[in-house]
C-alpha cells in the first residue's frame, strides 16, 4: 500500500506534536492539527478557543455516541449538539485538507475522517518511560512540576473522550492502529525516521 495519509493520535507529554511537526519539515508535506481547528474557526465564525472548550466537554457517554453517529449519518445536522456540528465541520476540513495531497494529520479523529481514503495509516505514539513524560511535560511544555500529573490525566482524559464519543472506540486501544510508537524508549529522532519510511 502506497502511504498518502499518517492520521497521529499522541498521549500528552509523548512528543507527538513534535515527531509529526519534524517528519513533516523533513517529508516536505503539511502537517495539520491546530490549522484544522483554526479552519473551522473561519468558516463557522467561532473562536478556536470556543472549540477547544467544546472539545473538552464533550461526554464519553455510550447512548450520546450512538446518538450523534446516527444523526451524522442521517444527514441530520441541524439535530447535533453544539459539538456534534463542530466535530461534523472538523472531519469534513480534514478531508478537503487531504484532497490538497499527501499530509499528516494530529488529532481531530483524522483517520475516521479519512477512513475511505486510501494510503492512510494510523499511527499511536505514546510515552511508556513516566519520568521522561514528566520531564517533556515540565520542561518543553512549560507546566510547573506539581501540576504536570494532573494536566496530563486532564489532556489525556479529553483526548479519549472526544475520540469515544465521535467513533465508539476507544482511544488507547492500541488495536485501532497500524503502528503504535513508544517516544520515550526509541526517542523522537528515530520516531520520525521510521515514519519517514512510511512516505514515498
Amino acid at each position: 500500500m502506497k502511504c498518502r495519509y499518517i492520521a497521529i493520535e499522541r498521549e500528552y507529554g509523548s512528543g507527538g506534536t513534535g515527531i509529526a511537526r519534524a517528519l513533516a519539515v523533513r517529508m516536505g508535506i503539511p502537517c495539520y492539527g491546530r490549522e484544522i481547528l483554526e479552519e473551522v474557526s473561519r468558516g463557522q465564525n467561532i473562536s478556536v478557543e470556543q472549540i477547544e472548550r467544546y472539545e473538552e466537554t464533550v461526554t464519553n457517554s455510550f447512548l450520546y455516541s450512538v446518538y450523534m453517529l446516527a444523526q451524522t449519518a442521517a444527514g441530520k445536522g441541524d439535530m447535533l449538539t453544539a459539538d456534534g456540528h463542530i466535530y461534523v465541520k472538523e472531519q469534513a476540513v480534514i478531508r478537503q485538507l487531504a484532497a490538497n495531497g499527501s499530509a499528516i494529520f494530529l488529532g481531530h479523529c483524522a483517520a475516521e475522517a479519512l477512513k475511505d481514503h486510501k494510503g492512510v495509516v494510523r499511527v499511536f505514539i505514546r510515552c511508556c518511560d513516566e519520568e521522561e513524560r514528566r520531564r517533556r511535560i515540565v520542561e518543553e511544555y512549560g507546566i510547573p512540576e506539581g501540576k504536570a500529573e494532573a494536566v496530563r490525566r486532564k489532556f489525556d482524559k479529553k483526548r479519549a473522550n472526544y475520540y469515544y464519543a465521535n467513533t465508539v472506540k476507544k482511544w488507547d486501544d492500541m488495536k485501532n492502529y497500524d503502528l503504535v510508537l513508544d517516544s520515550g524508549k526509541l526517542g523522537e529522532d528515530i520516531c520520525v525516521k521510521i515514519l519517514c519510511t512510511l512516505l514515498p
